[in-house]
């Protein structure tokens, strides 16, 4: 409910915890991203499992000689 409506947030996941916790919950650490796609802020988040939706990403573009590719 935190995270839900105008709170939602974009997080990349760089490591889940193994501990052990509520049945379906992680803690989950990694960074908020904002519009463009660039970390903003570090975060350890208490997250529903169920409630995780994976966001379609697109590789970045390489830029030779002024060009993108």
């Amino acid at each position: 409910m935190q995270f839900r409506g105008e709170c939602a947030l974009v997080f990349r996941v760089i490591s889940v915890c193994k501990k052990d916790t509520y049945r379906g919950w992680a803690w989950i650490t990694g960074y908020v991203l904002d519009q463009a796609g660039l970390a903003v802020e570090k975060r350890e988040i208490f997250v529903m499992k169920s409630g995780l939706r994976p966001v379609a990403s697109k590789p970045a573009a390489k830029a030779v000689q002024g060009r993108r590719v």
